[in-house]
């Protein structure tokens, strides 16, 4: 059935991005994980008491190493923690890291794509070969570098050193600015092959008869029309940085105990394994929980791609 023609291109892709199935279920999944993950917190506070002691992120307990039940959907771990309550924990900084490290690779891909496209001539060839030589770097060793780098030079100070808190908090900056950092040259590529394709249509040139500046055309013509490019980029940026710090984590090189990440939980779990027993949930809640997260944001990127596709049906 073809679209009314007084569609919006907005209201267009929405209706195909109804229609991909894997895409609608992939976004109620991801509300209900938020959903799930703000109202936790909240719902240990209110209630309080024996629910809050029982089921807190970082409250110990006699139960080590309980297996899922009622009281412990998740199971507990060595310390007696409620490891429902930690994968919730850690899916606050998993996906904060994920999500500011997307905003950095957006900002920063945006705008050095869109410059390199429509100034053209050698500040193109300039910014693009700056591309080509960090994209020949290894990303994770060069992630790697930047946050042992810098984390050493914070344990040094006197702020760090005093204040536990803030030095986890640091860390955290470190590891969305560093996979942000590494993460945008892909973007700056596409944005520059979308300008190049937009800065010489009828309403560019119009623009600048009338004596609009490069930077006025950019900002309110060229890059609200490459926007829908940028976000679904975005989208499928975000789980490749949420894998990264995982993967970082895992190692030990990124968020670090007391604090906890999807990766730190997966450590623990992976820890624990020894020739007696397997504590098989202390991995694979962690692990389903991580894997159906990484599945819906790329059904999401995919549906959000194939929707604002001029071609699409």
């Amino acid at each position: 059935m073809s679209e009314p023609q007084h569609f919006s291109p907005g209201q267009r892709a929405w209706r195909r991005f109804q229609k991909n199935r894997a895409a609608m279920w992939s976004a109620w999944y991801l509300v209900l994980l938020l959903a799930v993950v703000i109202a936790w917190p909240l719902l240990l506070k209110i209630s309080g008491g024996d629910f809050a002691r029982l089921h807190g992120p970082d409250e110990l307990s006699d139960a080590q190493f309980a297996p899922p039940s009622i009281h412990h959907w998740f199971g507990t771990d060595l310390h007696g923690r409620d490891v429902f309550s930690r994968v919730l924990y850690g899916a606050q900084i998993s996906l904060m890291v994920g999500i500011f490290g997307a905003g950095v690779s957006l900002v920063i891909g945006v705008l050095w794509g869109a410059v390199a496209g429509y100034a053209g001539g050698r500040l193109d060839s300039v910014l693009m070969r700056i591309v080509d030589i960090l994209y020949s770097l290894p990303t994770i060793v060069f992630v790697i570098v930047i946050i042992t780098t810098f984390g050493e030079m914070l344990k040094q100070s006197e702020f760090v050193q005093n204040s536990p808190a803030a030095a986890g908090a640091l860390r955290i900056v470190l590891l969305f600015v560093g996979l942000g950092a590494v993460s945008w040259l892909t973007m700056a590529r596409i944005i520059r092959g979308q300008v190049l394709s937009l800065r010489s249509r009828a309403f560019v040139e119009a623009s600048r008869t009338l004596g609009a500046g490069s930077t006025r055309i950019l900002l309110r013509h060229i890059i609200p029309n490459i926007f829908s490019v940028a976000i679904t980029y975005t989208a499928l940026t975000l789980p490749a940085i949420i894998l990264y710090e995982s993967f970082l984590s895992f190692l030990a090189l990124g968020v670090q105990p007391p604090m906890a990440s999807w990766g730190t939980l997966i450590a623990e779990g992976v820890s624990q394994i020894n020739p007696i027993r397997i504590y098989w949930w202390l991995i694979f809640f962690p692990s389903a929980v991580l894997v159906a997260t990484l599945l819906a944001l790329n059904f999401l990127g995919d549906g959000l791609r194939d929707a604002w596709d001029v071609k699409g049906k």
